[in-house]
Parts: C-alpha cells; structure tokens; sequence
C-alpha cells in the first residue's frame, strides 16, 4: 500500500492546490479531544456524520488525495456511534502522518477559538481570506497559530546517558531533559542554560537529531545529543525530582520510539551496542 500522501500549508490554509480531489473529510475537535469511531478510534470523518452546519472549517491540507478540514465541536453532542478520544492516547496508534494530522487540527481549532477578539483592543476580529490568521478591523493586528520551540537532549558519557525524572512521574519513570527556548536566545543557548538550570553540569558537542511537533498544546520539539563536559548531578526537587547516569543495557523506563525522546534514546543505545559510533 502506498504512503498517504499529505498537502498542507498554514498561509494557504484557505486554498486547495489544483488537481482533482476526492470527497471532503473533516476532524472534529473539543480543545484536546477528537471524535472517533467507537470502535475503531478512526477520526476522519465525512461530512454527514456530523451535525455541524454553520460552524466554521479550517482547511488543513489533502489527505490521500481528500481535502481534510478540522471543525469546533464543543457546542454539539457526539452521534451515537462516535465518542471523544483525548489525542494523546493515540499516540503510537495511528501512524505518525495522521497523528500529526489530528494534532494539527487540535491546534488550529484552539487557536481559532482563542483569538475571536482582538488582544490589543477587544474588538472581535474576524478570518482572513487566502491565509491562516485572523485580522482585527480595528486596529488592524493579525493573528497567526503560533508554536513554543523546546530543546529536547539526551546527554552521553561514554557508554552512559543522563536521563531524568519530573516531579509528576516521582522517579518511576524517566526521560530526555527538555525546555522552551526564551525570547532572545538561540537553540544552543537555551540547550546550555536548560541543562545547567535542571542538572547543574555542562555540555558539550551539540549535534543535532530531528524534531517533532508535539501538540500538548503547541510545541515544535528539537532534538540533540550531546556530550558531557563538566560538573555534577544537581537537581532542584521541584521540577526535576531525580536524574542519573544509565548504563546503555540498563537503562529504566522511559519513552518510546512514538517519541522525540525515545529516539534519541534508541540512537544512543544503537550507537553503544555497534550500530553507530557511541
């Protein structure tokens, strides 16, 4: 079976590209939940399955050749074979493109429904045609979905990686240490205070992985190794409760694959047992 094939693009988001296209599909959205089948937890669905006349449609991209549309449905009841699903339970579900699919429209709806008056006058701003945004007549602001970028890093010491617990896992589980990048910083700024502000030890060799986007509620995740410099294991207790170094064949529960975090973990482990370079 052939990879399905995605078309989107957030400043043309009103705008379909040419060719022809099959029957309208639409993902229906209450803040972090999408409608599904009951029992396949499939949530593309077609227009008449859902009473929604009049609510507005954000065209978020083609989806196997079908125009795929995201709609609010926080004012109407659920039909009677289709139910809620939060967005997070289908992580590792649902292959990653439709993942990726249904926490664009968790996004979008959001930012919508967020920014219907204007936040430098009050006013009620309205959607612009041609582009993903919505403009206030009054004092002329436009409004665009916006992302948070984080850094994500699992940090290498020879055949050991640091990974760390938050206070809500209490030490049962463990991940890549992980932050917002600040206003006025680069991406290796913000790896560096991070990783001192949350283990108190510096780095170095920054090499970059990948990313993924991460709709909870909107980051943009930005992976790295990196290689231990300086310093000891310092944790402040409060949002970071444990941290350590672990054995690559010893490592405790942690993210998966599903994962940016996982990942990177998988990458450090392949390196060290011969399928890479540790």
């Amino acid at each position: 079976m052939s990879k399905p094939k995605v078309w989107c693009g957030f400043h043309a988001c009103n705008t379909l590209p040419p060719g022809e296209l099959g029957v309208s599909l639409f993902i229906a959205v209450q803040e972090q939940r999408l409608l599904c089948h009951r029992e396949t937890g499939e949530f593309l669905l077609l227009e008449q399955q859902l009473d929604s006349a009049g609510q507005p449609r954000h065209l978020l991209g083609v989806y196997n050749d079908s125009p795929c549309y995201a709609v609010d449905y926080s004012q109407f009841q659920p039909p009677v074979d289709l139910d809620w699903c939060a967005l997070r339970s289908l992580l590792g579900v649902v292959d990653e493109e439709l993942f990726n699919l249904g926490g664009r429209a968790c996004q979008i709806v959001n930012w919508d429904r967020q920014h219907r008056f204007c936040g430098c006058c009050g006013a009620m701003t309205t959607r612009s045609d041609g582009e993903c945004s919505r403009h206030c007549d009054r004092c002329n602001e436009f409004f665009y979905p916006r992302l948070s970028p984080c850094i994500i890093v699992v940090i290498r010491r020879g055949e050991h990686c640091l990974l760390a617990s938050s206070s809500r896992w209490e030490g049962k589980f463990y991940s890549a240490l992980a932050g917002f990048i600040e206003p006025g910083e680069t991406v290796e700024e913000a790896l560096h205070r991070e990783v001192m502000e949350e283990v108190g030890i510096e780095v170095t060799n920054l090499s970059y992985f990948g990313s993924q986007p991460w709709p909870f509620p909107g980051q943009l995740m930005l992976g790295f190794h990196a290689d231990y410099l300086a310093g000891d294991i310092q944790v402040d207790g409060e949002e970071i409760v444990a941290a350590d170094w672990w054995h690559w064949r010893q490592l405790p529960p942690h993210p998966d694959e599903h994962t940016l975090s996982g990942r990177l973990i998988r990458q450090f482990v392949d390196s060290c047992s011969g399928k890479g370079d540790c």
